[in-house]
């Protein structure tokens, strides 16, 4: 990572550790056997609509998963065939161009077709082949996506939810190759999983082994394949507002998991859910350990309510676990950066959302500066790219330079 001290801060440049890449239509066609090509991912279109083709099930590209180069009043869910897209949302070298205009320095990219986590495999009928898949994707985001431009992205990878021990292994084999971080669910229940909180430690290989090769979890809003919902007919967009605070979710269930307590290398990246909320949950979560750790290390139970588990209520210190384990990312969060008196500097990260519909392309770093700009320079730089550089172990390129 570049020395931050060494002569005069550039701040010019940012690190995103939430964009999203809409997979060509030939990365599954051009790595399987002939014989597999129709049952592997691939694309069709019917009645004029582009759909994603796999298991039974075909897929149309949402709209909303590619604005970039439109006006928000042309935003729309409608179907997207690849024709109308920026290249940018598709093609690597044409994602740097983008990039470079934005002030983009380097990139993490969450998957589209195989949802966040990798549900599609997961949900497949022959997971067999499923984890076949599930590997090409790896292979193609770690030597070609990433591979195309050494230094600009991060490699995401997924594993196979299914099976634990399949997933370490998997861990390996991606971390072998360069992945410093893997997809998971914010809340693996709904898809019909177990939680983190397993009383069978379901998820303890795959906690061990992020612990071990010192792998981010990296959970994306939306990663449980859910929809927010205030009530049953509140309107869209008071929902899609107020769905963005699970992650708050997300890192309450792991603050008080136990698993930072046995994994003390184990970090969690939470996606587009912004942070200006972890001042008040994390105090709320202090005065409920205060008020309501005596009587649940008892092991009494209220209702449904479980105990304790597997956590030292006695030793569990929400801020330290807050600081070594969890990181937050914004896209335009002003409450966050002027809350630095509680959410700890070193764990704040930026993220722009290239192509979706919240992204503040092409004007990222601006927005971004003008989020972070009140704060000193050394702060403006570790949230900047700083912090996503020691999280990712990443060493990027140096800025090209070009005038924006």
């Amino acid at each position: 990572m570049a020395d931050p001290t060494a002569g005069k801060l550039n701040l010019d440049w940012l690190i995103s550790v939430d964009d999203h890449v809409l997979e060509p239509p030939n990365v599954w066609t051009d790595r399987v056997p002939a014989k597999d090509r129709d049952r592997a991912p691939h694309m069709e279109t019917h009645d004029g609509v582009e759909y994603w083709v796999y298991d039974g099930k075909r897929m149309p590209h949402s709209g909303l998963s590619a604005v970039v180069g439109k006006s928000k009043e042309e935003f729309s869910p409608e179907p997207l065939p690849y024709s109308e897209m920026r290249p940018g949302c598709y093609d690597a070298t044409a994602r740097l161009e983008d990039m470079n205009q934005a002030g983009v320095l380097a990139s993490l990219c969450f998957p589209t077709i195989t949802r966040f986590c990798g549900q599609l495999f997961y949900e497949a009928s022959d997971r067999e082949f499923g984890f076949k898949c599930l590997q090409i994707y790896n292979d193609w985001m770690i030597e070609e996506w990433c591979g195309s431009a050494p230094g600009r992205y991060i490699p995401l990878t997924l594993i196979p939810i299914w099976d634990p021990q399949l997933a370490v292994k998997e861990m390996e084999r991606c971390a072998a190759m360069g992945s410093t971080s893997f997809a998971f669910s914010e809340n693996p229940e709904p898809l019909g999983l177990p939680t983190i909180h397993d009383k069978d430690g379901y998820w303890e290989p795959v906690m061990a082994a992020a612990n071990d090769l010192e792998m981010v979890v990296s959970m994306h809003v939306g990663s449980s394949s859910t929809l927010p919902s205030i009530c049953k007919d509140a309107p869209f967009m008071a929902n899609l507002t107020w769905g963005a605070t699970r992650t708050s979710g997300t890192m309450l269930s792991f603050l008080f998991s136990g698993l930072f307590q046995r994994y003390p290398n184990l970090k969690i990246a939470l996606s587009e859910g912004e942070a200006g909320w972890m001042p008040y949950f994390l105090e709320r979560a202090e005065q409920v350990l205060d008020k309501q750790r005596y009587w649940v290390q008892r092991g009494v139970t209220f209702g449904e309510h479980a105990k304790a588990g597997q956590i030292d209520l006695n030793t569990l210190d929400l801020r330290a676990s807050f600081r070594d384990h969890v990181y937050l990312c914004i896209i335009e969060d002003h409450h966050a950066t002027h809350s630095l008196a509680e959410i700890p500097e070193d764990n704040l990260m930026c993220e722009t959302d290239y192509p979706h519909s919240d992204s503040t392309w092409p004007d990222s770093i601006k927005v971004a500066k003008a989020t972070v700009g009140h704060l000193p320079e050394q702060t403006q730089y570790k949230i900047l790219r700083g912090n996503a550089e020691k999280l990712y172990r990443f060493i990027p390129a140096e800025p090209p330079a070009l005038a924006r």
